[in-house]
C-alpha cells in the first residue's frame, strides 16, 4: 500500500530538496501501509512533481559484496582496488510516493559493501562528483593522512586516493566526515567495510543490514526507519533462508538523531560478536541495542520452517518501517554447499 502525505489545502506544491525550499509548518500526518496514523512535527515537503533518479534494490544490496580489483604487490601482499564516487544531487523514491534528496556513494544508499582480508592493502580511488566537499572516513586502523577528516575533497570531480592495510578483523562503517557531519550522514553518505580473518569463518548465508533513518522534513526528527533504506521492504519482500543453515548478518547502525536503535529476532536467538573483532561471541540473545555507528556480527540457524519477524524493539521505529520477515524454507542439506562469503 502506498504511504501517503496529507497535504493541507492552499499550500504550494514544491520539490523535495533540503535547502531553499518552501514547506508546510503545521503538524502533518503519515498514513502507513496498514492504516496506522503517524504524526510528525516540522516541515513536510510535497514531492508530487519530483521523479526518482536512483534505483536501489534492498534485496540485491543484502548479499552484494565488492571484493575490489585484486592483484599482488612485489612482496606477495594482496592489493584490492576500489572506486567510490560521491554525488549529492540525486532523488530516490524511498517509499511509494515519497521522494528524498539522497547523497550517494556509487549511486546508492548505503554505498557499496567493500570487503578485504586482514593484511590486504586497500586502495580506494575517491571521486567527488557532488557540489559540496566530501571525504571517506573508514573506521579501523590506518595512518592519520588516510583518516578522511582533514583532507576535504572538492566537488565537481575532486579526487583523493585512500590506501591502508585492512584491519582489524570485523565489520566497520565508512562515511563522509565533512561538517556539518549529521547532514552528510542523514542524507546517505555511508557504507560498510568488512575485514575477514585470514582463517575463514564457517560457511554461511551472509548478508548486510544497515539500520538507517530518513528525516524527510529536515526537522532533525526521523520520519521513517529501515534496514537498508526502504521502509517495510523486507516485510513485503521476505528474505528467503533455509532451515538448519547458518545465517551470518553484518549489522551496522547508522540512524542519526536517535541515541539508540535495536535488533530483535523472533522465534530464535543469535550469537553476537560486537564489532566482529573476536571469533568468540559475547552474547547469546534475541535483542541487541546499538548506538550510532555501533555494529557487530549476528549468527543463527532456524530449526523450524516458517515465517519469522525481525525488527526494532523500539516500537516507534518498527511502526515507521524498521521491520522485516525471514521466510525459513525446509532444507535437509544444511550448509555443506554454501561457499564462504557467498
Amino acid at each position: 500500500m502506498i504511504l501517503a502525505i496529507t497535504i493541507l489545502i492552499g499550500i504550494s506544491v514544491i520539490m523535495i530538496f533540503p535547502i531553499g525550499s518552501q514547506a508546510q509548518t503545521e503538524e502533518n500526518i503519515f498514513v502507513t501501509h496498514s492504516g496506522a496514523v503517524v504524526k510528525t512535527t516540522g516541515e513536510v515537503l510535497d514531492p508530487l512533481y519530483t521523479s526518482a533518479t536512483v534505483e536501489f534494490d534492498p534485496m540485491e544490496y543484502l548479499r552484494d559484496f565488492n571484493y575490489g580489483r585484486i592483484s599482488q604487490l612485489e612482496d606477495g601482499t594482496v592489493l584490492r582496488e576500489y572506486t567510490i564516487i560521491a554525488n549529492d544531487d540525486e532523488i530516490m523514491e524511498v517509499s511509494p510516493g515519497i521522494f528524498y534528496n539522497v547523497w550517494t556513494f556509487n549511486g546508492t544508499v548505503p554505498g557499496p559493501t567493500i570487503r578485504a582480508t586482514e593484511g590486504d592493502i586497500v586502495r580506494v580511488k575517491f571521486i567527488n562528483n557532488g557540489e559540496k566537499e566530501h571525504t571517506i572516513h573508514f573506521h579501523g586502523i590506518h595512518p592519520a593522512g588516510m583518516d578522511g577528516v582533514f583532507e576535504p575533497v572538492g566537488g565537481n570531480g575532486g579526487q583523493f586516493v585512500y590506501e591502508f592495510e585492512a584491519g582489524p578483523v570485523g565489520v566497520h562503517p565508512y562515511h563522509c566526515h565533512v561538517m556539518p557531519l549529521e547532514e552528510h550522514i542523514v542524507h546517505g553518505l555511508y557504507g560498510v567495510f568488512i575485514v575477514d580473518p585470514k582463517e575463514e569463518r564457517p560457511p554461511a548465508d551472509e548478508m548486510v543490514m544497515v539500520l538507517n533513518g530518513l528525516d524527510t522534513d529536515f526537522d532533525t526528527e526521523n520520519n521513517f526507519y529501515a534496514a537498508n533504506t526502504i521502509p517495510f521492504y523486507y516485510q513485503h519482500h521476505p528474505i528467503q533462508i533455509n532451515a538448519n543453515e547458518l545465517i551470518r548478518i553484518y549489522v551496522v547502525n547508522m540512524v542519526e538523531f536517535d541515541p539508540i536503535n535495536n535488533f530483535h529476532l523472533h522465534g530464535n536467538l543469535y550469537k553476537y560478536y560486537p564489532t566482529g573483532t573476536d571469533i568468540v561471541p559475547s552474547f547469546y540473545t534475541d535483542m541487541i541495542t546499538l548506538s550510532q555507528t555501533e555494529r557487530g556480527i549476528m549468527e543463527f540457524e532456524y530449526q523450524y520452517p516458517g515465517k519469522y519477524l525481525f525488527h526494532a524493539h523500539k516500537v516507534e521505529f518498527s511502526e515507521k518501517g524498521w521491520v522485516g520477515i525471514f521466510m525459513v524454507n525446509e532444507n535437509k542439506e544444511g550448509t555443506e554447499d554454501v561457499k564462504y562469503g557467498s
